[in-house]
């Protein structure tokens, strides 16, 4: 895959591509939205901590399918306020913060998710050439 970042445009506001260019016969992945909740049913109250368990399952999936973070073209956060940003951006760098190339990134803030506790949801779109 290959960052997309054209010149004429504002430098991305953290650490993301503008666009992630997939190559032609890559198997793709795409996770379902994942939640800070972990497999014992706990919920974390921190957006930090509930966007790391997002990413953590993340990793699981991807692994399942012979990937890494390495292989993420982009990275949808949604948020359920301003103040889960730095937590979940936090958790999100590192994440990603082991490939040497950036994904594209959309970061949402929402009114809220299936239940009050969630602050954090993130899904995945990975490629990887066969």
């Amino acid at each position: 895959m290959r960052a997309l970042n054209p010149e004429i445009l504002r430098k991305p506001f953290a650490a993301y591509s503008h666009g992630t260019e997939i190559p032609g016969g890559s198997r793709l992945v795409r996770t379902s939205g994942q939640l800070g909740i972990r497999a014992d049913d706990s919920i974390p109250d921190s957006a930090f901590d509930q966007a790391a368990i997002c990413f953590e399952n993340i990793r699981a999936i991807l692994a399942e399918a012979g990937m890494t973070p390495a292989d993420v073209a982009h990275v949808t956060g949604y948020v359920t306020a301003r103040e889960h940003m730095a937590g979940y951006m936090q958790a999100r760098d590192r994440f990603i913060g082991q490939t040497d190339r950036l994904p594209g990134s959309t970061l949402l803030i929402v009114s809220g998710f299936t239940r009050e506790e969630f602050k954090v949801e993130v899904e995945v779109w990975a490629a990887k050439p066969e």
